[in-house]
């Protein structure tokens, strides 16, 4: 699998790659008209038996009259409470610093005002383009603008076609006629992203089984020619591994160890990728705190997954846990963005950054009044983020012993910034 990825040749792509990989912390943002249900996006409509594809009542044996009452749900999508700024304000209080958004899922709507198909926001009574708004308000707090697109389209007829069967994800006819008529379309799409709505720093392109030799996109022209409108746009052609792929997206899990390659983890902060309804349950500030560190001391981003219930609102609960996420790294801050990975990477306690001379060593257990950070040379200087007071350490046979202070106590996580001698330079 390693061996696969393709460092990319162009050198505005590689240094839009530097500074996402100095980014960290990201967030995507499912919404779409499925939110009226409360059902997992638009998986509803697939036909493999999945638990998460379960169709809610009365349509559990009723696919065909599922589908058409689903394709139905936008003539009711008004949300009356979508705020775009709202949405911006909170992932930018909590330390976001991208924001990745679904211009449309497998379901074939549009959450954009696309000239090419009337199945889209601009039509349903909300009345507006929703992605253009989205992408103006997190770009009012600087942040960097991602585009997710399905390339499957189960709306399109050249995808799924009327009266045939559609026994699971896949386009469900083999007519070369309609599989380019198909291939324009999802291009013309992208186009219609890469030239209408601004600067964007990622095409997040998601349906993996979308690819050869079943399903052949021609994702090296689409990649050339997104690259021709937005210089730099970085390429995530994911689970298809490959020169469209510029960097890789574990989704709902962490590599273990330090990967040769930049990747990011989409994780959910709730059960599902967007707010299905009342009573949700979530991850607390504290297990996302320690898991960003996890990421990027093995080199990695956290793409945090949430989305608006049904009116378009955040619920009072994730816009807790994002306030509370950004008050720990607003203090933590010099020892997560712009950071690389750093020896030896990770301790049962302990997970390691660096930036120039300077090494973080973030500890996940709040309740130590001693820490032994392995070093294979006496620091300069030691600090606790923080903590504005004299710190007690002392160097001792390959490591650094520092007294926590007493009543010091950090939220979720502690960091030690430990600042090195430079490296002889002759």
């Amino acid at each position: 699998m390693t061996s696969e990825y393709v460092w990319p040749a162009d050198q505005a792509v590689l240094a839009k790659l530097d500074w996402w990989r100095d980014q960290k912390f990201g967030v995507i943002i499912h919404w779409g008209p499925y939110s009226r249900l409360g059902v997992v996006e638009s998986w509803t409509l697939c036909q493999e038996g999945e638990d998460f594809m379960a169709r809610p009542e009365p349509w559990q044996d009723d696919p065909d009259g599922y589908r058409e009452f689903y394709e139905k749900l936008p003539e009711g999508f008004d949300a009356p409470a979508f705020e775009p700024d709202r949405w911006a304000d909170a992932c930018a209080a909590a330390g976001m610093r991208y924001v990745v958004f679904t211009t449309k899922h497998h379901d074939g709507f549009a959450m954009y005002d696309t000239r090419l198909s009337d199945y889209k926001s601009t039509t349903t009574p909300l009345g507006r383009d929703v992605a253009a708004e989205v992408f103006d308000a997190f770009r009012a707090h600087g942040m960097g603008v991602g585009v997710y697109f399905s390339k499957a389209d189960w709306h399109h007829p050249d995808y799924w076609t009327p009266d045939l069967p559609t026994p699971d994800r896949h386009a469900n006819h083999a007519d070369p006629v309609g599989w380019r008529r198909f291939t324009d379309f999802a291009h013309g799409q992208i186009e219609e992203l890469l030239t209408c709505y601004g600067p964007v720093d990622v095409l997040w392109l998601d349906a993996g089984w979308v690819k050869p030799p079943r399903e052949d996109l021609d994702l090296p022209r689409l990649a050339a020619r997104a690259r021709e409108l937005q210089p730099g746009i970085l390429v995530v052609d994911r689970e298809v591994h490959g020169p469209q792929e510029d960097y890789r997206t574990p989704e709902q899990t962490v590599p273990g160890e330090l990967q040769p390659f930049p990747w990011e983890s989409c994780i959910t902060l709730g059960p599902s990728w967007y707010t299905a309804g009342p009573g949700e349950t979530y991850k607390s500030a504290g297990e996302i705190v320690r898991l960003l560190c996890r990421i990027v001391a093995r080199g990695g981003n956290l793409l945090l997954g949430l989305g608006p219930d049904h009116t378009g609102a955040l619920p009072d609960a994730v816009h807790e846990r994002l306030a509370e996420i950004g008050a720990w790294l607003g203090t933590h801050d010099e020892a997560i963005y712009g950071t690389r990975p750093c020896e030896p990477y990770e301790t049962d306690d302990l997970v390691f950054t660096r930036r120039a001379d300077t090494v973080y060593a973030i500890g996940l257990r709040v309740d130590l009044d001693e820490v032994r950070v392995p070093l294979p040379q006496p620091p300069r200087t030691v600090r606790l983020l923080g903590h504005d007071g004299p710190l007690d350490w002392k160097a001792d046979d390959g490591e650094v012993i520092v007294r926590l202070p007493g009543g010091h106590r950090a939220r979720h996580a502690f960091a030690l910034s430990l600042t090195m001698s430079p490296a002889p330079t002759h």
